[in-house]
């Protein structure tokens, strides 16, 4: 298992950092024979660049392939599908990162929470009733429980107890804007998260917030994107002091967050954000910070695939300048990879590792930086067992 000491991740007490990726299709595809391959080849492209760590998503709560058709009623050959995703991932070395359920309405999410809640005639009215009505909350409680609990099909490994499983997350990119003070959410996370690891103590896990700043730090309200980012109910500091939160969880997305910004004030941007939660993850929490999601897209015209690479090696720089102090950047996951014929799926942001060498030959060489700190037995050791250290060597984007 990966577990937390401190500020970093460690895996038989030798120190883990993550280079990683975003799939979240990956229980859709498997579902169907015919495109369980999918799953398959990227795993196989993610680890030929050297990524260890892959989030998709554990949930699919109504709707097209739903994992849960209704509250407590789950279809079994689409957990089938997640338990190939999870042996997959096994397979090829890699660990997975789980969100439980949604913000937002794709994939069900809380929206069909409350949805299920009035169709039940419960007295909701709003879609962040799912965060502090007892009965939505009692529906999401047995979702964990059942995804926890599962035991794999193709290796009889429970999910709680399976090493391939990095960690959990509540919610992808949480927010309740109906409560800009953060009470509905900082309680909701403080019963969740409690519940999570009545369950299943050992597996680390995260919120899956943005990482956005709120009432309890206004100083830091300025680090924000912009001035509505501070009202939607989240709380980067509060939300991560919660018991049973073992990192935090912050994405980047500069182009939709921005307005109307130059690509430097993007990069600029990017810098300014990733260090303060790199600091405050040190100073504050005393926990590792994963950048969970980050991305730019090339639909819209406003940036190309150069710019792209350019925000990757940002990131990367970023994250590294912090490791190689033994800081709290403990690693960040790209969003998205797909794999060869699901292009369908592209929401502009993603990438297909064989058809952009430029991108997947930057990924390759942050792995083997990556690697090179997870190498070493602990943040002490000056290579007295001789070993040599390839990070000077890869320390430049030059030799690209």
């Amino acid at each position: 298992m990966v577990r937390r000491n401190g500020n970093q991740f460690v895996v038989n007490r030798r120190s883990f950092y993550v280079n990683g990726f975003n799939s979240y299709w990956l229980m859709l595809l498997a579902v169907d024979p015919s495109t369980r391959q999918k799953v398959s080849d990227v795993f196989r492209q993610a680890a030929s660049v050297g990524l260890t760590v892959c989030r998709t998503w554990a949930f699919n709560d109504g709707g097209w392939r739903a994992l849960q058709k209704s509250p407590s009623v789950y279809d079994e050959d689409v957990f089938k599908a997640l338990d190939f995703v999870v042996n997959e991932a096994r397979n090829y070395k890699i660990r997975l990162l789980l969100p439980l359920t949604n913000n937002w309405e794709a994939y069900g999410g809380k929206k069909q929470y409350v949805k299920w809640g009035k169709d039940a005639g419960l007295n909701v009215t709003n879609d962040d009733d799912f965060f502090v009505d007892p009965n939505i909350k009692s529906y999401f409680r047995y979702h964990i429980k059942t995804i926890l609990t599962r035991v794999n099909t193709f290796n009889n490994i429970s999910y709680k107890d399976d090493p391939t499983i990095f960690g959990w997350e509540l919610m992808n990119e949480p927010r309740c804007e109906s409560d800009s003070t953060g009470s509905k959410l900082q309680g909701w996370i403080q019963e969740m998260a409690y519940y999570v690891k009545l369950i299943d103590p050992i597996h680390l896990l995260a919120i899956g917030t943005e990482g956005f700043y709120g009432p309890s730090t206004a100083d830091r309200l300025q680090v924000n994107p912009n001035s509505y980012a501070g009202q939607v109910g989240t709380d980067f500091i509060k939300n991560h002091r919660v018991l049973g939160i073992d990192f935090a969880s912050v994405h980047i997305y500069p182009d939709s967050w921005l307005s109307d910004a130059s690509p430097e004030a993007h990069i600029q941007f990017v810098k300014r954000w990733m260090q303060a939660h790199i600091e405050d993850a040190e100073n504050i929490l005393d926990m590792p910070v994963v950048f969970g999601e980050f991305g730019v897209s090339t639909k819209n015209g406003r940036f190309n695939q150069t710019f792209r690479d350019t925000f990757i090696d940002t990131v990367y720089k970023t994250v590294l300048n912090s490791t190689r102090r033994g800081g709290s950047a403990s690693g960040c996951l790209f969003w998205q990879l797909l794999s060869e014929g699901t292009e369908n799926m592209d929401d502009g942001y993603a990438v297909v590792l064989n058809k952009e060498p430029s991108t997947a030959s930057i990924m390759s060489v942050q792995s083997r930086r990556i690697q090179s700190f997870n190498s070493r037995c602990n943040w002490n050791c000056r290579w007295n067992c001789k070993k040599t250290s390839s990070v000077d060597e890869t320390s430049h984007h030059d030799d690209l």
